[in-house]
């Protein structure tokens, strides 16, 4: 889910994270694994949002002391960049590409999307900070084969998925916050009938127009795909 190539977020250091990471250890057998710590950490945020997600808190999800769990992940930044590395794996990396670099772009879009609804803390995380680990170079490495089509260059390329992703992550956000808005139906028609005073004042012809067209399928994900397919259909590649 990494927008570019850039550095990982301040205080982690990706070399360290991801290429130390195998590197034994002396002394006593570890009594958990930093892969188990990550998932119950994913399975928190998943259930409470990532506000619930604390050192303290995944500790004691896990059996395992506050101090114990510093060996795994020094601070909660690093394990932040470990939860989002664990659920890019659930993107297929390996997906065939058609050679249609529009077709195979929307088909990352909508892989993204997918996967921020299942983990809704997701696009706050991704949007706050540059992941660098092995899942999510993988699926980054997959676009960029995605776009070669294009005949743009590899930083031309890489911009392209920055664009996309911050798309996606930004959709999602409001797209959630506008599913837990709908569960208040007082809410909704009271914006409605406001919408059609202010239409009617003589002062907003513009919004008069727009709110008199007849509406297009409002699912989200048929407003995602309208969104989607306007993105990547005016991007130049030129």
């Amino acid at each position: 889910m990494t927008r570019d190539g850039g550095p990982g977020a301040p205080g982690v250091d990706p070399q360290e994270l991801w290429l130390a990471r195998d590197r034994p250890r002396r002394g006593r057998r570890p009594a958990f694994s930093r892969e188990a710590i990550t998932v119950a950490a994913v399975a928190l945020a998943d259930a409470e949002g990532l506000e619930a997600v604390t050192m303290r808190r995944v500790a004691s999800e896990v059996g395992a002391s506050v101090m114990s769990l510093y060996s795994y992940a020094r601070d909660k930044e690093t394990l932040l960049d470990l939860m989002i590395d664990q659920v890019s794996g659930e993107l297929p990396a390996d997906a065939p590409l058609t050679g249609d670099w529009r077709t195979d772009l929307k088909v990352v879009g909508h892989l993204q999307r997918a996967l921020m609804l299942r983990h809704p803390w997701l696009p706050a995380a991704v949007s706050a900070r540059r992941t660098l680990g092995p899942n999510v170079l993988a699926f980054l490495e997959h676009a960029l084969a995605a776009l070669r089509p294009t005949g743009l260059d590899g930083a031309a390329r890489l911009e392209v998925f920055s664009q996309l992703t911050a798309f996606v992550s930004g959709h999602v956000g409001y797209e959630i916050a506008q599913a837990a808005a709908a569960r208040s139906p007082d809410r909704l028609a009271a914006e409605a009938r406001y919408l059609a005073a202010v239409a009617a004042d003589g002062h907003h012809p513009e919004l008069a127009e727009a709110l008199s067209v007849p509406g297009r399928p409002v699912t989200p994900e048929a407003t995602f795909t309208r969104f989607l397919n306007r993105l990547v259909d005016g991007l130049d590649t030129n």
